[in-house]
């Protein structure tokens, strides 16, 4: 029996071709039902998220099977055939988060969860698959507690919450504002707005855009030259203006500041030319962040990430042994009462 992956990615194919070979979370077991019903496939598992389209199947002719699913796609020239050893390793590799966008995330592990769930529902997944798919899970789990892999922030918007979750803790009590409207502060609050910011209050020179980036927040907009009106309530501040100078001066903070008591500011300044002046950090309870400051933050914690690299290919290249022998030994040399391995 051999272990076949026919998929691409976004390392192998754009967007527009991805979202071209799609498949629907209520459609996966569905066609999982369809390929394993096949006479030259036995099992079957299709994910199917932004980043990747993948079926694994497991056959006793990986050359058929191969066939059969470059058959159904369509047009296989975008698709990277793999059978045996590399399908395993791909796998262990794809739900540690090696070979994801962000090197490290984590989101793909419950993704490819619940595409083996619903494959396994739908009746598509044998001793073969089963096995893979939870020795897969067992792989990514050592791979996330042993390693650094997963630590740290990988972008200014991550960069800014990790930050934030260390002045405040958790952010479900957090207002946060927004001075300007440019991309990066958007992502940045959306980052904040994921892991439990409250309210999101935007401001910026042009209502009608601050209207609008509220909206698709579920915000409220502010007049430009109504936010300091807003600031007792607030907790972050990000600026992101594009103004030519400096719209948030320590002169302006200090008496704001002052009827705070003892409650902490994040600011966050985006911009170029800067929002903050850089003598506002020096102010009790003011945390001040710029650009720079958070990209080189997350520029370490991938350096870190990167450096884990060799270690998880270790430990993912003793695994892949593993299963690869186990999936060569004649089924009936299997201990007496031996029970596969449970997805954690």
């Amino acid at each position: 029996m051999q272990v076949v992956c026919l998929g691409l990615s976004h390392k192998t194919a754009p967007v527009e071709l991805r979202e071209k070979f799609a498949i629907g979370d209520a459609h996966l077991g569905e066609v999982a039902v369809q390929i394993a019903s096949v006479p030259e496939i036995g099992e079957a598992v299709v994910v199917s998220t932004c980043n990747r389209v993948e079926y694994y199947v497991a056959s006793e002719d990986a050359a058929a099977a191969l066939t059969v699913l470059t058959r159904r796609v369509g047009d296989p020239s975008v698709f990277q055939q793999m059978r045996g050893a590399e399908s395993i390793r791909h796998l262990f590799r794809v739900v540690s988060g090696l070979e994801s966008m962000v090197l490290g995330e984590t989101e793909i592990l419950g993704q490819v969860k619940k595409a083996y769930l619903t494959a396994q529902a739908a009746g598509t997944t044998a001793r073969h698959l089963n096995k893979l798919f939870q020795r897969a899970f067992n792989v990514a789990k050592e791979v996330r507690t042993k390693t650094s892999i997963t630590r740290g922030a990988v972008s200014v918007g991550s960069a800014a919450v990790d930050l934030a979750e260390k002045i405040f803790g958790k952010l479900d009590h957090c207002n946060v504002m927004i001075l300007g409207a440019g991309e990066t502060a958007e992502m940045t609050a959306r980052s904040l707005q994921s892991r439990g910011a409250k309210a999101i209050f935007v401001s910026n020179r042009t209502y009608e855009r601050a209207h609008s980036l509220a909206e698709q927040l579920g915000g409220r907009a502010i007049h430009f030259d109504e936010w300091e009106r807003e600031f007792h309530s607030l907790d972050i501040v990000i600026g992101s203006t594009g103004a030519p100078h400096a719209v948030v001066s320590r002169e302006k903070l200090v008496p704001l500041m002052q009827r705070r008591a003892d409650r902490p500011l994040f600011c966050i300044d985006l911009a170029v030319p800067r929002d903050f002046e850089v003598s506002v950090n020096d102010l009790d309870g003011v945390y001040l962040y710029d650009i720079d400051a958070l990209q080189g933050i997350a520029d370490a914690s991938m350096q870190v990430r990167r450096s884990e690299l060799a270690r998880c290919e270790e430990m993912i290249e003793r695994h892949v042994a593993e299963f690869s022998e186990w999936l060569a030994t004649p089924r009936t040399s299997m201990p007496m009462g031996a029970q596969p391995e449970e997805a954690k």
